[in-house]
């Protein structure tokens, strides 16, 4: 999968927002580029609501390198899969990802993995979902967007 057509597969969703931060929507620079996906049906402004997947395209230094996304066409799917889920994909609940992130490879392509920083949260990754994860990328976002419409409080 692409990073455009993960984004057209989100688009199709009931009330689902695609954002790619840039200058013009003021997101910071380290940011420009990604892309968050929001379930959004009321047009609430990005930064007063919380993304259930995004897209980063690059490293942020200092703070989140563990997958080298900077590497030539590598990006990283995120996707806020929640504590059930995750526990069903890792065998260990969020909480305790501390207590085995020494057994993933974040750098690993075309894989399920703990999100390197908030799985503790509930969140998993894929960098460059492929043959062997494409099918289950789309179902982790549509379970991800069908939590957010469940969780939706309109403002």
């Amino acid at each position: 999968m692409t990073e455009d057509e993960i984004a057209e597969f989100v688009r199709g969703m009931p009330g689902a927002a695609v954002v790619v931060a840039s200058e013009a929507n003021g997101a910071p620079e380290v940011a420009w580029g990604d892309s968050f996906f929001f379930y959004d049906p009321d047009n609430v402004p990005a930064d007063r609501k919380l993304p259930f997947a995004t897209i980063v395209t690059k490293d942020y230094p200092g703070f989140d390198t563990l997958s080298n996304v900077d590497r030539p066409g590598v990006f990283r799917l995120n996707v806020a899969v929640g504590r059930r889920r995750y526990e069903e994909l890792f065998g260990h609940p969020p909480a305790a990802h501390t207590e085995h992130r020494d057994g993933y490879d974040y750098a690993a392509l075309d894989r399920v993995i703990p999100h390197p920083l908030y799985a503790s949260q509930g969140w998993a990754s894929i960098l460059n979902p492929g043959d062997a994860t494409a099918d289950e990328a789309r179902e982790l976002l549509a379970g991800a967007h069908a939590r957010a419409v469940r969780q939706y409080r309109p403002h």
